[in-house]
């Protein structure tokens, strides 16, 4: 049986396909492996989706390959998104690497593996017709990802992810639920909604947007929690807000990249969105549901990016009040409209306004937190937090908080264990985190 390690870099939607990649590996009868150095063959599925996570990519796939040496790899592989857009160079400067895979074809990683061991193999191997049945799901216990749709038709002046993942591309609705039903049938208690736009889920294969019946059909499945990320706000509309406000297991809460907060920013990173339009949605969703919790991503350094329109960017941060904020400097990317943009920012003056921002709105935040102080909140145990607190401490995230990104609930407990759902009463408050005791 051979032995596979797979690391996974970049976003939760590359997590997914790796666990589709170790689903099909283990029906192969792959053996997956925790230590690259029992491994007979390395995979590195790459991001390249900004210049540090290609420079991530990078510094990994050389890292792995001592293994060659000073382990019992044979064999290194390179798939994902660098892969996709940077196959050639990538095979020139790093001898080290094998072989490579883009996007969309990681059903055929097992032929892929057998075909440069000169092991015997399909050409045409079996997987099911819902390729992400094929998954091994390793990451997230009681919460699990699931993927509506592939690519992007967003063509942001500054984004490469079209070129990389292609158009975007709907999951039919009966697939998804097929999984849904599997995941729920395995125990897993939130379901987590990834696309690079959820809110245009359906246009392309429905002719009109379906996310939120989608919704109306996952609320039925027995989740705690059904939980959107990346969802644009040119998308939010009233019958999504309709659907998130009247289920209880959908949480109040919505990841919504909005990238700036100044309309000729947003023009010309081909946003369809103004400061306004963007303001107005935020309103509609603490109308309907006031305990929403918003996450946004931000940019800052866009070219022709001025001082002024920086200070309108924090003004406009203080008047949407974001719970969460993610924040990055504009890098010029080769092949993207923005690149070619004149008035580029100098590095320093990107990294000291990304500094401001982050400082800015971690106040903002702090703020927000202040308000579940004293709430009596429902929290998935997620795991232990006694190398923080001492024994019998647990960390646990409310729907207010999706994982990864946002921050923690940390509570003592005799009785509680991961995976549990318990009730927590909040009693203190910092930048990102919450205390509490179980009720």
């Amino acid at each position: 049986m051979i032995s596979v390690y797979l690391r996974s870099l970049g976003c939760s939607k590359n997590q997914v396909d790796s666990e589709l990649m170790c689903g099909v590996l283990k029906k192969d009868s792959f053996r997956i492996v925790d230590d690259p150095a029992l491994a007979e063959v390395i995979v590195v599925n790459t991001c390249g989706f900004i210049e540090a996570a290609k420079e991530e990519s990078i510094e990994n796939i050389l890292a792995l390959a001592e293994y060659k040496t000073s382990g019992r790899c044979r064999l290194l592989l390179a798939v994902g998104c660098m892969a996709e857009k940077y196959a050639a160079e990538m095979a020139e400067a790093m001898p080290e690497i094998d072989a490579l895979m883009g996007v969309g074809q990681y059903q055929n990683i097992a032929a892929l593996i057998k075909e440069q061991l000169g092991l015997p193999y399909s050409q045409s191997q079996p997987v099911a017709d819902n390729v992400y049945m094929e998954r091994d799901r390793a990451a997230l216990g009681a919460s699990a990802y699931i993927k509506i749709a592939e690519g992007c038709d967003n063509n942001c002046s500054f984004c490469l992810i079209p070129q990389l993942r292609g158009p975007y591309k709907s999951r039919p609705m009966e697939d998804i639920l097929e999984e849904a039903q599997a995941l729920a049938q395995q125990g897993v208690k939130e379901l987590i909604l990834l696309a690079q736009n959820t809110t245009y889920y359906g246009i392309d294969i429905y002719g009109e947007a379906r996310l939120s019946t989608l919704l109306e059909k996952l609320a039925a499945l027995p989740f705690a929690m059904i939980r959107i990320l990346y969802a644009y706000p040119e998308g939010i509309d009233a019958a999504l807000i309709q659907v998130m406000s009247s289920h209880g297991n959908i949480c109040h809460y919505l990841d919504m990249p909005i990238q700036h907060g100044v309309d000729h920013i947003l023009a010309d990173m081909n946003r369809p969105d103004t400061a306004a339009s963007i303001l107005q949605t935020i309103d509609d969703l603490r109308r309907a549901m006031p305990d929403i919790s918003l996450r946004t991503t931000v940019m800052v350094g866009f070219p022709g990016e001025s001082e002024a329109d920086f200070q309108q960017l924090l003004t406009f941060m203080d008047k949407a009040s974001f719970d969460w904020v993610g924040a990055f400097p504009y890098y010029q990317e080769d092949d993207t409209p923005a690149a070619a943009l004149p008035q580029q920012l100098d590095k320093d003056t990107k990294q000291e306004r990304l500094d401001v921002l982050l400082e800015y709105t971690a106040q903002i935040s702090a703020k927000r937190r202040q308000q579940y102080i004293g709430r009596l909140l429902p929290v998935l145990v997620t795991e232990s937090a006694e190398d923080l607190y001492g024994s019998g401490w647990l960390a646990a995230r409310s729907q207010y908080q999706a994982p990864d990104v946002d921050g923690l609930i940390y509570f003592s407990s005799n009785n509680a264990a991961i995976g549990d759902i318990v009730n927590v009463r909040i009693t203190d408050s910092d930048i990102y985190d919450l205390k509490g005791e179980q009720e």
